[in-house]
């Protein structure tokens, strides 16, 4: 049983910044990889950023430049700096982690429930 806690969301201008994090807890051995997805209305899912235990990390097309994730492997926690916030960057935000468990399967991919973000003027 691995949990996923998001906050951070809210109305934002548009130039302006947010920071999201993220909190795993639960029967976990390792986390390999976290990161952030978002889905806006009528579009698919689609990744923000990802990092891994290493420190690599990845980031959508659309939002190099603007954000920056990090990750606190010692709390289990990832956090997503936006800045330069733009409307197209509305959606609901989604935490997931790659994760090795010691109560199920090897490696489970877990998902939070999402926080929404709005860039409206």
């Amino acid at each position: 049983q691995v949990q996923l806690v998001e906050s951070g969301g809210g109305l934002v201008q548009p130039g302006g910044s947010l920071r999201l994090s993220c909190a795993a807890s639960g029967s976990i051995v390792r986390i390999y990889k976290m990161g952030w997805y978002r889905q806006a209305p009528g579009k698919e899912r689609g990744l923000v950023a990802a990092i891994t235990s290493g420190g690599s990390t990845n980031y959508g097309d659309s939002v190099k430049g603007r954000f920056t994730i990090s990750r606190d492997n010692a709390r289990n926690t990832v956090y997503l700096q936006m800045n330069s916030l733009e409307p197209e960057d509305t959606a609901v935000y989604y935490c997931n982690a790659l994760i090795l468990s010691s109560s199920s399967s090897p490696v489970v991919n877990s998902w939070g429930q999402g926080t929404q973000v709005t860039v409206s003027s």
